[in-house]
């Protein structure tokens, strides 16, 4: 059942975007190798309405350990955690991710973003983050392109963490070991049992 409701949700709600055409600066010093420029500049945001831009903060709250139920609510209880080390395809396993960062990093804070894109079923954001690991307490910052997927309701069905642009892998071992994070983690980290039912 799993399997199934993974690739459904896949198939309805997965985007892929253009990370070049969204992100590339016209100083080409500033770009990667590979064409992207994922260092948020808040200065050419694009203004969100206030509900979307509470999504956006439940998000980047999420990243910040924030690891509450307010902020899991604005995912679907049937919704799609998806970045190069995880697939997660319930909230309650979404919420299993979220849950472990208070457990491994001494903080983790958000330092800027930058909205590229808003549409009716969708929110793309660039993201800078700075984690501070609890073994080594260096902080490290990381940029990545996020984007959120919304059903009619204005909850997150798929959440996709890119931080290159060939981050959309879904076969051979990457998947099994993304999977397999996915899926084992909430016996790890336990979130909440209303976020949605084990499985």
């Amino acid at each position: 059942m799993s399997g199934q409701r993974a690739e459904s949700l896949m198939q309805d709600y997965e985007k892929r975007p253009d990370p070049v055409s969204l992100t590339q600066n016209p100083d080409p010093s500033k770009n990667s190798s590979s064409g992207v420029d994922y260092e948020p500049h808040p200065e050419k945001s694009i203004e969100l309405e206030p509900e979307r831009q509470r999504i956006v903060q439940s998000i980047c709250s999420l990243y910040s350990g924030s690891a509450n139920e307010q902020d899991m609510q604005v995912y679907a209880e049937e919704s799609v955690y998806d970045d190069p080390w995880s697939f997660c395809d319930t909230r309650y396993k979404i919420a299993g991710q979220w849950y472990g960062i208070p457990k491994i990093m001494a903080s983790s804070k958000t330092i800027k973003t930058e909205v590229v894109s808003s549409k009716p079923d969708e929110i793309i954001f660039k993201l800078q983050q700075e984690y501070t690991p609890k073994p080594m307490p260096v902080p490290k910052k990381v940029n990545s392109l996020v984007t959120l997927t919304l059903d009619q309701h204005n909850k997150v069905k798929y959440h996709k963490d890119m931080w290159n642009e060939k981050d959309y892998s879904h076969e051979g071992l990457g998947k099994v070991m993304k999977t397999l994070n996915g899926d084992y983690l909430t016996k790890i980290t336990k979130p909440p049992e209303s976020l949605g039912p084990k499985e």
